[in-house]
């Protein structure tokens, strides 16, 4: 047993932790449909929060792309934010997310460890957004505290990595010190794997990756990540320009990826624009595949519906990471139950997506995806045609 592993497995006893549920396809804590079904109504059940604007890459698809900086702000207390999670009364989930969480070492001990310990204490998960090219040692501090270390993974080779990750870069990157991050990131994971970490690659469905998920998907496997992610890419900060992949390329990828993945793998699909109400024959098609593939799972998406984003340098609250939407409340204004329910009960963007159809187990779309490809479209008039 090496010392990550050692580590683990010293603090499986502590409390909250006892008689948790393994986090498979069967229980995915952070799809909102769980409150949704439980409650009969959403609820705040799961919280983000923004702890760095500091980040080694800038890629040409970074959703929180123009929040980056150079030189960080000094963080709110931690205890202010210890404080907001104590009251949020159904909490089950935490992330922690910026720029790169990982990339000041001070962060690390001083935030991340503390929430992540907080988390575990009370039997909440955790889940890290991190691109894994820091220095091992970090990842070893949140190891034994956290459940799913979440990465970004869109690349089938260095090249790929250089071309993708450095576009927004302020000085040129040169292919040899992109080579040596690219290289870290791939021994960082499968070191992390095989000492028993849950790692979760997630990859964007766009105009360079759409064919060439299964080459993605192979690499990401070979890694021995537990899971893979599939989210379509959509125009939000850095990628606000970039190309968009028309839904019909959207759709055969998916099926490509479905035809070539290893089944034995968690394939997670995400705010995905593809409805059960939906009449297209072809997009139907596709939705009965996705539901009867084993070790597969579309979730449904927790921003503005089960979670919202607290940034730890300014103190706003958002409904997601996304910049696109303004800030409506702030921590240091009261809880976060009371934000929450009055971004469900007063928000007008709120009323334009709350939808639910229970057969479907389906929350409809996020803002991103209505506003893409169904804008004008009313969700609470339609019904799915399948369940």
């Amino acid at each position: 047993m090496n010392q990550l592993q050692a580590e683990k497995a010293a603090n499986t006893g502590q409390r909250g932790t006892v008689g948790l549920k393994t986090i498979s396809p069967a229980y995915d804590p952070w799809d909102p449909i769980r409150s949704l079904q439980q409650y009969g109504r959403h609820l705040l059940t799961s919280v983000e929060m923004t702890v760095a604007q500091a980040c080694n890459m800038r890629c040409e698809h970074c959703a929180v792309g123009h929040t980056l900086v150079a030189n960080e702000p000094p963080k709110l207390p931690l205890d202010l934010m210890l404080q907001r999670l104590e009251e949020v009364e159904h909490l089950e989930t935490i992330s922690i997310t910026g720029g790169e969480p990982m990339f000041h070492e001070k962060t690390v001990k001083e935030y991340i460890v503390p929430l992540l310990k907080y988390a575990r204490e009370r039997g909440v998960r955790s889940q890290i957004n991190s691109n894994l090219t820091m220095d091992m040692r970090r990842y070893e501090m949140v190891a034994p505290y956290l459940d799913v270390m979440h990465i970004s993974f869109n690349y089938t080779c260095m090249e790929d990595f250089h071309a993708v990750g450095f576009t927004h870069s302020s000085h040129e990157v040169k292919s040899g010190a992109a080579g040596r991050l690219y290289e870290r990131m791939i021994e960082n994971t499968r070191k992390l794997s095989e000492a028993g970490m849950y790692i979760s690659a997630e990859s964007m469905v766009n105009y360079r990756t759409h064919d060439k998920l299964s080459e993605i998907h192979q690499i990401i496997d070979e890694m021995g990540c537990k899971r893979h992610e599939v989210h379509p890419m959509y125009p939000s900060s850095f990628a606000e320009n970039l190309p968009v992949l028309p839904i019909e390329q959207l759709r055969t990828s998916i099926h490509r990826l479905l035809d070539t993945r290893n089944k034995d793998m968690w394939m997670l699909f995400g705010t995905l624009p593809f409805f059960s109400c939906n009449s297209n024959e072809e997009d139907q098609a596709l939705l009965r595949r996705l539901h009867r593939e084993p070790m597969v799972t579309v979730r449904n998406d927790p921003d503005g519906r089960n979670r919202l984003n607290v940034n730890l340098f300014s103190g706003d609250i958002y409904v997601t990471d996304f910049a696109d939407i303004p800030a409506f409340g702030s921590i240091y204004s009261g809880k976060l139950d009371d934000t929450f329910n009055a971004w469900l009960n007063e928000h007008p963007l709120s009323r334009t997506v709350d939808c639910h159809c229970p057969q479907a187990s389906c929350c409809g779309p996020n803002l991103l995806v209505a506003e893409m490809y169904y804008r004008g479209i009313n969700f609470k008039e339609r019904t799915a045609v399948m369940s």
